[in-house]
C-alpha cells in the first residue's frame, strides 16, 4: 500500500510541473528582448561623456583604434636596398671637426701627416671626386678565357653547407692628383662596393705628376716626373715617363687608374703574374706612392 501512494504522489508532482516547463517553453527571445527597456543612442553617448567629465579626462587625447594598431606593429629592420637618407655629418675626430670649421685643407692633411679616419673628410673637401669599380672577378668561358665581373666570389665548403662571400675593389681620384684603391668583402654585393668606397676614401693619397719626359720637356702635369717601380705579391711594375700625345702605355684596366687622376701619357711595364689583378692594381698604387717617397 506504501509503495502505491508513493507512486501516486510522484505522478501528481510531474503532472504539476509539466504546465511550468509549457509556459516558459512558450517565451521567446524576442519577448525576452521586448521586455528589457530600450536605451537609445543619444543617451548612451551622453551617459558616456558624464562619466567621462566626472573622472577628467579628455577624449581629444584618447588614440583611435588604428593608431594603437599600428604603434603596435614591429619595426623592419632596415635593408641595404632602402634608400639611402642624407643625415648632417657630425664629425668624432678632431680632424674632422678642424675641416668642418674650416681650419684646414687636402693640402695640408697630407703635408702635417696627419691619417684620415672619416670618409666623410674627402667628401666635404673633395665634393667632385670621382669612383670607378675594378673589375677584378670573373667566370671561365666554354671556350676558354674569362669573363670579367665587378665582383669576386669565394666559397667555403663547411658541414652546414656552402658559405660565400663577396669582395671588390673600388678606386676613388680626383685630377688634382688625389688617388685611393679600397677593397671590401661581405655577404652581398652592395654592401662589399659600400665598405670598399669607404676603405678607398680613407687609404686617399697625392701623387706628384710632372713631364719626366728627354722627348717633351714640356714641364706641365700630363705624365709622371721620373720613372719609378712598384711590387705586390709576384706583380713588379715599372712606370715611365712619357711625352705629350703618346697615350696611356696599358691594358684596358690599368688605363682607368691614370685616367681618374689626370694623367694622360705614361708608359708601363711589367712582370710576374699579372693575370691576379688586386696584385697588379696595388703594384701600380706602391709604384705612384714611391714617387712621393723621393726628394729632389
Amino acid at each position: 500500500m506504501a509503495t502505491e501512494e508513493k507512486k501516486k504522489v510522484g505522478k501528481d508532482n510531474l503532472e504539476n510541473k509539466e504546465p511550468k516547463i509549457e509556459e516558459i517553453s512558450k517565451k521567446s527571445p524576442a519577448e525576452d528582448k521586448k521586455a528589457e527597456p530600450a536605451v537609445s543612442p543619444e543617451v548612451e553617448e551622453s551617459a558616456i561623456e558624464g562619466a567621462v567629465a566626472d573622472e577628467g579626462i579628455d577624449l581629444d587625447t584618447i588614440p583611435d583604434a588604428e593608431e594603437v594598431i599600428e604603434a603596435e606593429k614591429p619595426k623592419r629592420a632596415r635593408r641595404y636596398d632602402d634608400e639611402d637618407t642624407e643625415v648632417e655629418w657630425s664629425p668624432k675626430t678632431q680632424l674632422g671637426k678642424m675641416v668642418k670649421a674650416g681650419e684646414i685643407g687636402m693640402n695640408e692633411i697630407f703635408s702635417t701627416h696627419h691619417q684620415i679616419r672619416e670618409s666623410e673628410i674627402v667628401d666635404f673637401l673633395l665634393p667632385g671626386i670621382e669612383e670607378i669599380t675594378m673589375l677584378i672577378g670573373g667566370s671561365p668561358g666554354k671556350g676558354g678565357g674569362i669573363q670579367r665581373r665587378p665582383s669576386r666570389r669565394t666559397v667555403r665548403v663547411h658541414k652546414s653547407g656552402r658559405r660565400t662571400k663577396t669582395s671588390m675593389m673600388t678606386i676613388v681620384g680626383d685630377t688634382k692628383g688625389y688617388l685611393g684603391i679600397g677593397v671590401g668583402k661581405a655577404a652581398t654585393n652592395k654592401a662589399a662596393r659600400d665598405k670598399s668606397l669607404k676603405n678607398a676614401k680613407l687609404a686617399l693619397f697625392p701623387i706628384r705628376k710632372g713631364c719626366g719626359s728627354w722627348e717633351c720637356s714640356c714641364g706641365d702635369g700630363h705624365s709622371i716626373p721620373y720613372a719609378i717601380a712598384g711590387k705586390c705579391g709576384s706583380v713588379e711594375v715599372k712606370l715611365m715617363p712619357a711625352p705629350r700625345g703618346l697615350g696611356l702605355c696599358a691594358s684596358d684596366e690599368m688605363k682607368k687608374i691614370f685616367q681618374i687622376i689626370g694623367i694622360k701619357d705614361v708608359r708601363l711595364k711589367s712582370r710576374g703574374q699579372t693575370h691576379s689583378r688586386i696584385n697588379f692594381i696595388f703594384a701600380i698604387e706602391d709604384a705612384l706612392k714611391n714617387i712621393n717617397r723621393m726628394k729632389f
